[in-house]
């Protein structure tokens, strides 16, 4: 029997980016193999958010059907300050019949890019971690770590992750879709710099009675910018801003367990204060809370790598760059980026494609992250527009859930453009 050959191109990490990266680079015939240093997909079922763009790169590995089976269609976009709804845009379908915008369990998409990997015997190494990593001009040196839980201590026992062995391989590409904490970006020593104010936000999933009607709703104030997002069956995602700038009071008990964010301690939530946050930020929403799923605190920083790469390690979704939590731009352009890097490499592996096009696929993706995060232009009113929507404008850029040509049209209706 044959000894297992090397992969042509390593994938680092087994979010979404990850996953469909390895699922392009089968279709291209590259052979791959994907790690990752969990034990499995992810463990919480997060909302997730897939635009139009993305859902189109689905069609050729006959996944969009399976995936909208378990979507939930956003239909429309409501703009609300904290008093009433001061705009609507409604969301059409393509001509090609695919939806602008679907929300489903980020649990189910994975569980679909997993079964499509191994029908085409890709291989998923999980409890693999990168310890060393070192970039040549034409190949990547990589050190993996095979990690096992051991139970450690004497008189009060508990488990660490330990390492068992290492490996090493030498590949003629690795892509590094390891998310925020990007063990692939830090080894690069690239800096991942920031590009904006962090967000820090008490996120809320429960069942309700309310009608969510289809639509994603956005509740923009003076200091905060919170969301609500329908879900499948029944359910809704609350997330509320809380600024660093003033904890709540509560933040101040000692009979409450605290959590450190950013430069504020805040209190670990209950399902008074989602009452709360809810009666102070959103008056109009009348929903019962049926049953709370779970709820966390959890930081978004705006950051963005300052090189998506070099030679032949390269990076693609949350590893390269960070916005807030509401117009799911980064998983969605992560994506797209995971297709356009891995047609570069199966060009260059399979023919004989020069090498500088990663540089074009590096300056593009410094190029859109730099008008995402407005850094580069932003939104610009008119003179028709609605004052309050030209006031909010600024703090509106991260939240539409779009990107490209369909960001451009999503924002006619409101008065605004894209420069």
């Amino acid at each position: 029997m044959a000894a297992p050959q090397n992969p042509e191109v390593l994938v680092v990490g087994a979010g979404p980016v990850g996953l469909f990266a390895g699922l392009a680079l089968a279709e291209h015939g590259v052979r791959v193999q994907i790690i990752d240093k969990l034990s499995r997909t992810g463990i919480h079922s997060y909302a997730l958010a897939l635009h139009g763009r993305a859902l189109r790169l689905l069609k050729p590995y006959d996944l969009l059907d399976r995936v909208l089976a378990q979507a939930y269609p956003v239909r429309s976009i409501g703009l609300f300050d904290p008093q009433d709804r001061r705009a609507e845009v409604t969301l059409s379908d393509e001509a090609d019949g695919v939806p602008a915008l679907v929300v489903l369990p980020q649990d189910a998409f994975e569980r679909e890019l997993v079964g499509a990997l191994t029908a085409r015997g890709v291989p998923i190494h999980w409890n693999r971690a990168v310890s060393q990593l070192v970039s040549h001009e034409d190949h990547a040196a990589v050190t993996i770590d095979h990690l096992v839980q051991e139970s450690v201590g004497y008189a009060v026992a508990h488990t660490e992750w330990m390492v068992a062995k290492s490996s090493q391989l030498q590949v003629p590409f690795v892509i590094g879709a390891d998310g925020h904490r990007s063990t692939v970006r830090r080894r690069l020593d690239i800096e991942f710099a920031e590009a904006g104010q962090a967000q820090n936000y008490s996120v809320f999933e429960f069942e309700t009675n309310a009608s969510l009607e289809h639509q994603l709703r956005l509740i923009v104030d003076e200091r905060t910018v919170d969301v609500l997002w329908p879900l499948p069956g029944g359910a809704c995602r609350w997330s509320f801003e809380l600024p660093d700038s003033a904890a709540p009071a509560a933040a101040r008990r000692r009979d409450r367990l605290g959590l450190l964010l950013g430069s504020a301690q805040y209190p670990a939530m209950t399902e008074a204060d989602l009452y709360r946050l809810m009666t102070e930020r959103a008056p109009w929403f009348h929903g019962r809370v049926r049953r709370l799923n779970w709820q966390i605190m959890v930081r978004f920083e705006r950051r963005m790598a300052r090189a998506f790469g070099k030679q032949r390690v390269w990076l693609a979704g949350d590893a390269g760059h960070m916005t807030g939590p509401a117009g799911s731009q980064s998983m969605n352009v992560g994506l797209r980026e995971a297709a356009d890097l891995t047609k570069i490499i199966a060009g260059i592996l399979r023919q004989g494609q020069p090498t500088e096009h990663l540089e074009t696929y590096n300056q593009q993706r410094l190029a859109e992250w730099r008008q995402l995060l407005g850094l580069d232009g932003g939104l610009k009113a008119d003179s028709h527009t609605d004052p309050w929507l030209a006031q909010s404008s600024a703090r509106l850029l991260s939240c539409l859930p779009a990107t490209g040509d369909e960001l451009a049209r999503l924002l006619q209706p409101l008065g605004l453009q894209w420069t």
